[in-house]
Formats: structure tokens, sequence, C-alpha cells
């Protein structure tokens, strides 16, 4: 019965309403389809399926949902590579009126059970690589189905969309404002927050990812980015709202990227500095025949890195945000005078993070009074945020989501300065988050797991630079009075209990700083492993 009185709401709306429509990423699909039916919309190895095609297997998702007996906003999770079952992930399910809960891949059974648990997901669409992650896992009254990604019948996911309506079906969103993605990150208490975000905040955030990086219909966008990091920083519907051609990447790797570059004319991608190292110093590395534009993001890239893009004739855009703000918020937006400055300085212009996109509030940088700092690059303050891409909310926690939106500003826990020029440049990092290879890892996650050793007493991990990831974890360990244990066995132990990637990269034994209360000085840590460094953030 609600779901009748919705619709009937929804098309007296529409015909009382004829000045508004509600902003939904979904569309995107639906126009390109209808414009440019037979237009290679993805590329996945020996595969390509045209607008048509995209568009029909979407709604096949959908109606195969919706048939199953979901309900509105009932939650959908995938947990898959970049393959063309993902990206149709991301029109299917909010097509269904459903919301979507994309889950890192890097993730052990334990963390992808809490997630499905907390968020409530009713279908969980698992690649034939990951399955081992949720065979473990008590899903009574979750619905498994395997992604063999083969495109051939047989397939589980194949089978599934055979069986369902190629027809578009009545839209049930009912408000733009509606839950669209659930998207779950590291939190200082070291388990996920959800993130919710909604249908006008993934367009917007779409339309400014194309206008920021310069996507148009003659543009080939390859897939190293993770879909399932906020949406692929939402260039999932940005790239199909320019009918251009998505190339999908089940895993990144330096030497396919390049093969990809020349034998599919790729015109753009995105990456985490850790990404854009492995390109540059690949032994396919070559001087481009054409200009390639590549996001920068996940960790500010470094001076060195951005000139040696360059050099290779890439575009890179430096951009910066957090899952909170859909991606990317801001954009180092180049100014032309710039081009006439030494390589060196030039270079330094380029990382700095910048200002919002042209469709997002300017952000600001803020002391503890919520007071703007001065803009005199040095003072430092918190990065803070508001406006259609700021998340609604973390999913069922609504004590995290009033901290974290005090004083009507969404605090970033990022401390920056902010420059004459009104561009911020980040310095440090409020919250105990590391940022790993464009991954966040929470300290104190790594702290809990390193504790359960037997032989450990107490710890206390930070963030130490590292040339490849930007930033790894390391462990500063004091151990129980007559226990032994040695840094292999500590590192080892903690890959058994959380996934790899968080694992400290080192471990060093000794008595820890602490005030006269007994709280670990981490910033004692902190110094010791920075010293000589201008900046506490890699």
């Amino acid at each position: 019965m609600a779901g009748t009185n919705a619709k009937r709401v929804l098309r007296i709306s529409r015909e009382t309403q004829p000045y508004r429509t509600e902003l939904t990423p979904v569309s995107f699909l639906r126009r390109s389809a209808y414009v440019f039916p037979d237009k290679i919309a993805v590329v996945h190895g020996d595969r390509r399926y045209t607008y048509r095609q995209f568009e029909e297997r979407a709604n096949r998702l959908a109606s195969g949902l919706r048939a199953a007996g979901l309900r509105h906003l009932d939650r959908v999770a995938f947990i898959c590579p970049n393959t063309p079952a993902m990206l149709e992930a991301h029109f299917g399910v909010p097509a269904a009126g459903l919301v979507l809960v994309p889950i890192n891949t890097r993730l052990n059974s334990d963390e992808i059970g809490y997630i499905l648990k907390h968020s409530g997901a009713k279908f969980v669409f698992v690649d034939h690589e990951l399955e081992g992650l949720v065979k473990p896992l008590d899903l009574a009254g979750v619905r498994v189905i395997r992604v063999d990604d083969t495109g051939a019948a047989g397939d589980p996911y194949e089978d599934f969309l055979a069986a369902a309506s190629p027809e578009p079906g009545e839209p049930w969103i009912e408000d733009e404002m509606e839950t669209l993605s659930i998207n779950y990150t590291s939190g200082t208490t070291g388990r996920p927050k959800g993130v919710m975000i909604h249908h006008r905040g993934g367009y917007l955030n779409a339309v400014g990812e194309l206008l920021e990086t310069g996507l148009s219909f003659d543009s080939t966008y390859l897939w190293t980015l993770p879909m399932f990091h906020c949406n692929g920083w939402c260039f999932t519907w940005g790239v199909t709202a320019m009918s251009a051609t998505h190339v999908c990447l089940r895993r990144v790797e330096s030497a396919r990227i390049w093969d990809l570059i020349d034998k599919e004319g790729v015109t753009h991608y995105c990456g985490a500095p850790t990404v854009q190292i492995g390109i540059v110093n690949d032994p396919k590395a070559h001087p481009l025949p054409r200009p390639v534009t590549c996001a920068v993001a996940g960790a500010p890239p470094s001076p060195t890195l951005l000139a040696r893009l360059k050099e290779l004739g890439f575009r890179p855009v430096h951009v910066y945000g957090l899952t909170e703000t859909y991606g990317p918020h801001t954009v180092c937006a180049w100014h032309a005078e710039w081009d006439r400055l030494p390589s060196d300085e030039m270079a330094k212009k380029a990382a700095r993070q910048g200002q919002g996109y042209v469709v997002f509030d300017l952000v600001r940088v803020v002391d503890d009074t919520m007071q703007d700092v001065p803009m005199d690059g040095e003072t430092l303050g918190e990065v803070v945020m508001r406006g259609n891409n700021v998340m609604k909310g973390y999913f069922e926690q609504p004590d995290a989501s009033a901290e974290a939106f005090r004083g009507g500003w969404f605090h970033s826990g990022d401390i920056a300065v902010w420059h004459p020029d009104g561009y911020i440049e980040l310095r440090d990092r409020k919250k105990d988050i590391i940022i790993s290879g464009g991954e966040n890892i929470s300290t104190i996650e790594v702290e809990q797991a390193v504790a359960r050793h037997p032989a450990v007493m107490e710890c206390a991990v930070v963030a130490v630079p590292d040339e490849k990831w930007g930033e790894r974890p390391k462990a500063f360990v004091t151990l129980k009075p007559g226990m032994k244990a040695t840094e292999a066995e500590v590192i080892e132990f903690c890959r058994q209990h959380i996934a790899h990637f968080k694992c400290p990269a080192a471990v060093e034994f000794g008595d820890l700083p602490k005030t006269s209360t007994g709280k670990v000085q981490k910033f004692v840590l902190r110094d010791k492993e920075w010293k000589g460094r201008a900046k506490r953030i890699n």
C-alpha cells in the first residue's frame, strides 16, 4: 500500500510541477542509451557492450531484484573488482529503488560480515575470486549470487539477468535526497562507518568530475580506481553521463595499464599516488603520443611525482576529498601564469589541495572555535566542508553523525593551512587515520590486533612515510615481562586477524613515551618517524 501511495504522489507531483524532476545519476544511462544506443559503453577484455546493451543489463538487474521481493530502500551489497557487474550495480540497484552497498574487496571475512550485518543487506553479489570471503559467514536471510565474470550462460550472475525483464521499470525514487549508496569507511573506533550518500549528491558529484577532468563524448576512461571507493569517485556515473567508454580492469597492474592506454586509446583514469608511482616507473612507461588526464587523490602527491607525470605527457589533476564527500571535493585548479614558474615552484603549486569544485561550496580552514584561520600559509586549522556533496550522515550512528556535523559543517579531521590565494594545503591529520595507497586504516583497529598477541603488553600505532604507499602503519610495542616476540611474528599474527594491507609494516620494541597521567604520547613517535620532513602527511 505504501508503495502504491508513493507512486501516486510521485505521479501527481510530475503533473503539477513540470518545472522539477528529482536528480538521480541513474538518468545518465537512460539518456546515453537513448541518444547513442550503438556506441561502445563498456570494454572488458574481448567483451564489448553498447549503451543499449549496458542499459538492458542494468534494467534486468533492477527488475530481477524487484521480482525477488525487495522493498524500497532495501540494501544490496556487491563484492566485486572493476567488472561490468560492478558497473551495472551502480545503475541497476538504485533504478530498482534500492540502496547499493559496495564493499572493499581488500577486507577480510570478519570485516565483510560486520558490514553485511550492519547494513542489513538482503542480497550480496560476490565475484568468484572473492567467494571465499563470504563462505565462512552466517548469512541467514541473505541471498548470495556468485559472479563468474564470463558474460555467458551458466554464470550465476548472467543467469540472474537472463531471467529478468530488459524493460525499464517504473522509478521508485520519491525524493532526490533518498539514500543512493552506503559506503563504508574506517573510523577512529576501528569498526567501519556507513557513509550515506543521496541521489542529488551523486548526480552533482558526477557532473563535477566530468567538468574538472574534461571528460567528453570522445573520452575513454580506464578503471584503475576501485569502483567500491566512493562509487569510483562517482566516475561510474560521470563517464556514463558523457556517453564515454568505460574500460574495466580486474586488478591494477602497471604493465597492463600501459597496454590498455595504447590499445584502447585511454584518455582518463584516476588513482592514488601509489598507483601513479607504479605507472611512471613501469618498464613499459614511455612518452605519450596524446595527453592522458589522470586525477590524483587518496593522499597528497609529491611534487616529484607530479613532475614525472607531466614529463611523460600525462595531465595530472590534483583533487582531494573523503568518502563523506562522495570522493573529491576540491581541485587544484591550474592558473596559466604558473606555467612560467621554475619547475620546482610549479610542482609545489600543483601539490596543494586547492578549492571546491565549480558545483560545490568552497571549503574553509578553521580553529577550534570554528573561526577562519588567517590566510597566511602558516596557521594550522581543520578543513571543514558543507553543501550538496556532503553525506547525509553515518548509517545507524546518529551520535557519530552529530559529531561530524558540529557547527553546521562537516569536519574532515584533516589539518591544513590556508594560502593567501584561497587555496588550502594539507599538513597533518587530526584523526588517527592512516591513508595507505588510498585506503583508510584506523590506528586503533591495528592497535587492537597487535594487542591480542599473547606477548604484547601495550602498543601504539602511527603512520610512517612510505615511498610506494604514501604511508604505512608502524607498531611500537612493549612486551610483557619475561615474554618474547619478533617483528615477523607480530606482523604474521596481525595478518591472521585483520586485512593484510592494514597490518604493520614494521614493529619496534621498547617502552612507550607517556604523559604523567599514563597517556601514550603518539606525537613523540610521529616526530621521530617524520623528522626532517616539512609535512606530517605523505
